[in-house]
């Protein structure tokens, strides 16, 4: 067997939830132009969170039979490393700063997205795509900032971050309302309630598949969890060795099982792509409430590899090779011309950053449609470049977690956020920890990362260099 492909072991266990089309209801969808799309986006997911990267104390069985059946991009990024922004890099294909986002927004914040960005399902709407958006959405509170004004038929969910609530732990946040379509239908959201947003999600999900079978669908499957508050339902509470994240990351697996499996009864597999993601890493002060970077350095809130170097699996009968492991770099930015390539949309009126990796889809495991990627954090601070394998670390103030004591039990330990790190050169094929400065031993390599990073701030700007950039755009804003 080529060395690209592997057979995934499957630790399987039978979904406690009976779903089924019948079978007139079955149409195998091969035949039509336009693919459906499931992107599911968890919330703080770790690079070793998963059984096939090393996670410890529970298992997720389907995830990894997602893998076994499709693809592991081991060189996934996320646009940005906190919540907001990495949100609004996916659903544009833009770098976050192009389309002015930074930060997590909060229950007050006057910006969202803007009306003049086109995003994953504006594009695939025009196309006649049914399209939901079902969990956390972050990208603007207001009403002209909400998914139904976005391209989304539907959206059932949280406006931002489950944590801004009054029960954060160190903030003082209004209550945590939960809106269907533009309506709020529940004002204050309970700890019950937020123990059964997973499975609302899930099956909410699985009841739009279902209704839209013999339509191109795009649904976008944004679980809060596991970000902090960590809530479970009682069919997966105490079932981890690990505690309530192993819980939560079982009862995730779980979902995507249920969602595999109404595909397979509805005969859809061969004509749904499937994505499972995270918006980025772990939030390692959460201690045992946060998880894994599977050995990566840092974490959430850093433009290190724990930070934004997330799993990302993708699956589609019959057009995915099977078993497939693709180690050239993709980001979140990059779903969207995929997609619109895919159903043969109008690609957005403005710049956008991201590539189709429609030929890795294909089984091109070795092309490489992206060979820079641009980490940037805070308002708008260039903190490294990187070029193939090749990452230029710039000297930069930011997070650290070394050398702190995490939290536990749902308390957050200290940081510093003001750490002084310095410049450096990694080999990423050789050094995914980031522990070995090469910079010495390859000028010209240097040379050419700071070449790049010097176009980054043309471009997009530089706050650590004083540059405002040419083409970033504003996002929305209500006064």
């Amino acid at each position: 067997m080529d060395d690209q492909y592997i057979a995934w072991g499957i630790l399987g266990t039978a979904l406690t939830v009976t779903l089924s089309c019948t079978p007139s209801q079955q149409t195998k969808n091969r035949g039509l132009e336009k693919p459906n799309v499931i992107l599911i986006h968890l919330d703080d997911m770790g690079y070793g969170d998963l059984s096939l990267t090393g996670a410890t104390g529970y298992s997720t069985p389907h995830i990894d039979n997602m893998a076994r059946e499709g693809i592991f991009l081991t060189n996934y990024y996320s646009p940005q490393a906190v919540s907001s922004a990495s949100r609004a890099g996916l659903l544009t294909g833009c770098y976050p700063n192009r389309v002015g986002f930074f930060g997590a927004l909060g229950p007050h914040s006057k910006i969202g997205i803007s009306s003049e960005e086109e995003t994953i399902a504006e594009l695939l709407k025009a196309e006649g795509y049914a399209t939901a958006a079902y969990g956390k959405w972050h990208l603007g509170v207001q009403q002209s900032f909400l998914p139904t004004n976005h391209g989304f038929d539907e959206f059932y969910g949280i406006p931002y971050s489950n944590d801004m609530w009054p029960r954060h732990p160190t903030g003082s946040y209004p209550d945590l309302p939960l809106f269907e379509d533009g309506k709020i239908v529940n004002p204050a959201v309970t700890p019950d309630d937020q123990s059964q947003f997973t499975t609302d999600f899930t099956l909410r999900t699985v009841e739009f598949i279902k209704r839209n079978r013999e339509t191109p669908f795009f649904i976008y499957l944004a679980h809060p969890m596991p970000h902090v508050p960590l809530h479970v339902s009682d069919k997966f509470k105490g079932k981890s060795v690990q505690g309530s994240y192993g819980d939560v990351m079982m009862e995730i697996d779980w979902s995507v099982g249920t969602i595999m499996e109404t595909l397979a009864e509805c005969g859809l597999d061969e004509n749904t792509l499937l994505i499972f993601t995270s918006d980025n890493g772990p939030w390692i002060n959460y201690g045992n409430h946060a998880g894994s970077t599977g050995g990566l350095r840092e974490g959430k809130g850093t433009t290190f590899e724990g930070g934004q170097r997330v799993p990302c699996i993708m699956r589609w009968q019959g057009t995915i090779p099977e078993g497939s492991i693709c180690n050239s770099l993709v980001s979140a930015i990059d779903i969207l011309p995929t997609l619109v390539e895919l159903a043969g949309a109008k690609p957005p009126e403005k710049q956008i950053d991201g590539v189709s990796i429609l030929p890795i889809l294909e089984g091109d495991l070795e092309a490489q449609p992206r060979e820079t990627f641009y980490y940037y954090y805070r308002r708008n601070s260039l903190q490294a470049v990187r070029y193939q394998q090749w990452k230029l670390i710039l000297p930069h103030p930011g997070r650290t977690y070394e050398g702190f004591q995490p939290g536990i039990d749902g308390l957050p330990g200290e940081v510093d956020e003001q750490h002084k790190h310095g410049g450096s050169l990694h080999d990423l094929r050789r050094d995914p920890g980031e522990r070995y400065d090469v910079s010495e031993s390859f000028p010209d390599i240097v040379g050419k990362l700071q070449q790049i990073a010097e176009e980054a701030r043309r471009d997009l700007g530089d706050d650590l260099t004083g540059n405002n950039g040419n083409n970033r755009r504003k996002p929305g804003y209500v006064s």
